[in-house]
Parts: structure tokens; C-alpha cells; sequence
């Protein structure tokens, strides 16, 4: 695996503050239907599916998985769309109603903060925050090209009646504004209704199985190599994909291809993850505390995060994170790939996890050290 020497500079351009975010609020065909038109896109990573040329992207650089938000006062609704590729919400703030069906009827289930629900493909969706306050939902598109929505035929239909239609290229026509409008045949209609009912149903028990809550968490203190050395004690628990573990007993809450994984790692302070690296593109979302990552082997490049925080991490690069506050802090982490994510540890840290009695077998996972044969990976 090659690793590239990052910079600070390059550090810096994949740092995404919280104050960096920039809100569109006018990304979506139902930006002026009444009770949705106080809706606030954000597109961190990658473009989304947004339908708007003015909408301020952070980074560019695809990562096979694209990473924004959606933020929205008490009462304001994210009107009813569906997706080619896999949407998931990461709740960081507040509560939201999520209901799925062509007309919202088919079930109904509430997301509070903490928890993560990845909505199958090929539904209707649509979502209300019945919060007290502003809340606030990151999302994580599945791959590079998502192929954008289709909307619900309402939706569509309500959006006329504000001056705004949609092409077939996903682009946003405002006659109100001046805009020409195009030929019919390039403007996008309500889905038919035979293919509407082709549809799948999902009672909500059957999505309830897509949702995994802080309740539904299991934390694992023995996830990773260093997980037995002072300073490397992070807990990992798996909501999509298995991604980086490698505890051969932990498995995911959610198993079905997304085009990448996602988990959460928490750390007491002065604990985290020490040096490592792996050859899929990562980034690390700050829900509590301050981390301090570190990239190289040598020559490192610090930065601190703090909450809502992000840092793309490049494929192969050489990472540590560590909580440097003063209470338990924790992160949301999104490694690329449908398959496991195969870590290398430096030499530093082989040594002192055998020296503490532990390996990794030659299927990467755990192992006691005097079981291992001397060829197993690092």
C-alpha cells in the first residue's frame, strides 16, 4: 500500500469546520411549497442529490459515497422523494418523524438524536421535525453518482402551482425568477401509477430493522489491535457494514450493501485509535468532545476537531485520533467499500499489542499472540 505524505495544507482543505457549512435553501423542487419552504441543504462531501447550481459543495473530491445534511426548524417537512442508491440520516440534533409510501401512508417512525436510519432504495420517503428546536440530520448518499430523486407526483404537482419544474438532467427551472421554460418532453412527470404500485412495501417493523438507536448500540472495548495498549482504548460499535473491526465476534446492525460502512467510536480521554492506515477513503464526524488526529508516520500533520466537525482522511495515509477532552467524546466514522476494511498497524503498535499477548490472525481478526504464526499480518 502506498501511503501519501499529507501536508498541512492538504490538511486543511479536507477539514471541514462547522462553521464552514454553507445552507441552500433553495435545492429542491418543493422550496417554496408552503411548510417546506424553510428547508436548509448542506453538501459536505460530494454534491448529493441537489438540484441546485448555487449549492456551496465543501469537498469535491469523490470518496464513493456522498456526505450533506438537511436542517429545518419545528414543523417544517422534507417532502416525500426516493433514491437510487442507499440515503441514511445520522441524527445530531433534535427529532424527526420519518414516513415512507407514495402518500406518507405506509408507516411512520421517530428518529431521535443519536440515532441512525438507513431508508431502503426504491421507497418513497419524506421526513417532519417535531423537535422542539432546529434539528439537524447529516446524510450519507451511497456512491459517486447517485442518479438524483424522483419525486413524489404531489410534490411535483404543488411545485407548479409555485412557478418551479424539473428536468430530466435534475436541474431546477424557475419561471417566477424568469427562467424559460423547456420542452415537455424534458421537463420530469409524476411517476405513473402502475410502477408506484410495483413498489415494496415496508411495514414498520420491517424498517425498524433499518434503524439502529443509541438502545440497540453494542459498544465492543476489544474492536481493534491497539485496543490492548495504553492510549489505543477505543470502543467501536457497528451500525452498517463491518468496516474496521477486527473482533471476529462484533457484527453490524445493518448488513445490506451501501457502498460504504458506517460506525461510531467513542473514547474516555487520552484514549483513541493509534497509528494505522487502510487503503479506503475514510471521514470522521465529530458528534461529542475534541479529537486530535494526527497523519504521517513521520513528519506529522495535527488537527483538532471538535463538535459537528469533519476530516476527510486520504486513502492510505497514516492516521491516529485521540480524545484530548475532558470527558467521554465520540464520532461517527464512514470508510468507503461494501467489504471489510483491512487496517495496518505500525510496527510500534504490533510490538507492544504482542507484548500485551495480542495479535491478528491471518484473517485480520484478534487473536492471543502465542497461537499466531509469524506470518499473520501486522
Amino acid at each position: 500500500m502506498t501511503s501519501p505524505l499529507v501536508t498541512q495544507e492538504e490538511l486543511d482543505r479536507r477539514t471541514i469546520r462547522r462553521s464552514d457549512f454553507v445552507s441552500c435553501n433553495q435545492a429542491f423542487i418543493d422550496c417554496r411549497t408552503p411548510g417546506s419552504d424553510q428547508k436548509e441543504n448542506y453538501a459536505m462531501v460530494g454534491p448529493g442529490v441537489t438540484q441546485s447550481s448555487s449549492q456551496v459543495v465543501n469537498l469535491r473530491e469523490p470518496h464513493g459515497y456522498n456526505i450533506g445534511a438537511a436542517a429545518m426548524p419545528h414543523g417544517i417537512t422534507n417532502n416525500l422523494h426516493l433514491h437510487f442508491t442507499a440515503e441514511v440520516f445520522l441524527c445530531f440534533r433534535g427529532e424527526y418523524l420519518l414516513r415512507w409510501g407514495a402518500e406518507g401512508e405506509e408507516g411512520e417512525l421517530t428518529l431521535r438524536e443519536g440515532d441512525i436510519a438507513s431508508v431502503p432504495t426504491w421507497i418513497f420517503r419524506g421526513f417532519t421535525n417535531t423537535g422542539p428546536d432546529d434539528g439537524w440530520l447529516f446524510t450519507c448518499l451511497g456512491h459517486d453518482e447517485t442518479g438524483g430523486i424522483i419525486w413524489g407526483p404531489t410534490v411535483l404537482r404543488e411545485a407548479e402551482g409555485h412557478g418551479l419544474y424539473l428536468t430530466s438532467d435534475n436541474q431546477l427551472v424557475d419561471t417566477v425568477a424568469g427562467e424559460q421554460l423547456p420542452d415537455s418532453e424534458e421537463l420530469v412527470r409524476p411517476m405513473d401509477p402502475a410502477d408506484i404500485a410495483s413498489l415494496v412495501d415496508y411495514s414498520a417493523d420491517d424498517m425498524r430493522r433499518y434503524v439502529a438507536t443509541r438502545d440497540d448500540l453494542e459498544w465492543c472495548d476489544r474492536a481493534f489491535l491497539c485496543g490492548v495498549v495504553p492510549s489505543g482504548r477505543a470502543e467501536l460499535a457497528l451500525v452498517i457494514g463491518f468496516g474496521m473491526t477486527e473482533n471476529r465476534r462484533q457484527e453490524p446492525r445493518i448488513y445490506h450493501p451501501h457502498g460504504h460502512n458506517i460506525a461510531w467510536l467513542r473514547a474516555d480521554p487520552g484514549e483513541g485509535l493509534l497509528t494505522h492506515r487502510h487503503s479506503e477513503t475514510q471521514v470522521l464526524m465529530v458528534k461529542e468532545g475534541e479529537w486530535e488526529v494526527r497523519l504521517n508516520h513521520h513528519d506529522e500533520v495535527t488537527v483538532r476537531l471538535g463538535p459537528w466537525d469533519m476530516l476527510s482522511v486520504p486513502a492510505g495515509a497514516w492516521r491516529s485520533m485521540r480524545n484530548v477532552s475532558d470527558s467521554p467524546a465520540t464520532m461517527a466514522v464512514v470508510n468507503g467499500g461494501d467489504g471489510r476494511v483491512r487496517l495496518e498497524w505500525a510496527d510500534e503498535v504490533v510490538k507492544a499489542a504482542a507484548d500485551a499477548g495480542v495479535a491478528r490472525d491471518h484473517n485480520g481478526y484478534l487473536a492471543p499472540a502465542h497461537l499466531v504464526p509469524a506470518s499473520a499480518p501486522r
